[in-house]
């Protein structure tokens, strides 16, 4: 799902991004894409980024501006791409992970597909979790579209995982894995990746390990 430096570069480039750049990212159902968006800049070293929480409907309740055609590439951008590791990891890391007891791998889809008694929306995926991960839907992190206080946060955290644990996070196609992502972080969480494959991946036919236990 995340792509290479130099097509990030040239991407964010044509959208005028400068290294200097301060970046704001919004969607327009509040809080959904916008954290992968945010975790993606991270990932690739930009630091001057955040999420509006609530997003556009929130800027739209607050009475502010809104225009009703998007804005063409400006183009232009000079972009560098500084990636860090750890923010993104693969399911090498993953395996080791789930027996790491200093690790937690937390699952966001919701529980009747983390149990395999939902259907996967993507076809040929197979149905339950990863063994020893734990689910926390992401939508306990959100209410009315915004991101719940730090303190709410870290108690949802706090009464699945271990406070000092690492934190993978997974979903269906890594996308609101980074709300759970930044959920952790805005709960003072400092050692958080997002598994990118998620369960696109590891959901796929494949000799990775998947259990519908409810332990």
């Amino acid at each position: 799902m995340m792509p290479s430096p130099e097509d990030f570069e040239r991407e964010v480039g044509r959208l005028g991004v400068h290294g200097r750049s301060r970046i704001v990212v919004y969607d327009s159902r509040g809080v959904y894409s916008s954290p992968r968006a945010w975790w993606m800049f991270r990932a690739m070293g930009h630091r001057r980024v955040s999420v509006l929480d609530g997003g556009l409907p929130a800027w739209i309740e607050a009475g502010f501006q809104v225009e009703p055609n998007a804005p063409g590439h400006r183009g232009g951008g000079m972009f560098k791409a500084q990636p860090e590791t750890g923010w993104f990891c693969g399911f090498p890391q993953v395996i080791e992970a789930l027996s790491d007891p200093r690790c937690a791998v937390v699952d966001v889809r919701s529980e009747g597909r983390f149990h395999g008694i939902e259907p996967e929306p993507r076809p040929g995926l197979r149905p339950g979790h990863m063994p020893a991960s734990r689910n926390i839907p992401f939508t306990r992190f959100l209410a009315s579209g915004r991101y719940l206080s730090p303190a709410v946060l870290r108690g949802i955290l706090v009464a699945v995982v271990p406070e000092d644990s690492r934190l993978v996070f997974s979903c269906g196609s890594g996308v609101t894995a980074c709300i759970g992502a930044l959920a952790a972080v805005r709960a003072g969480y400092r050692d958080v990746t997002v598994y990118d494959g998620s369960w696109s991946e590891w959901g796929a036919p494949s000799d990775l390990p998947v259990s519908t236990d409810p332990a």
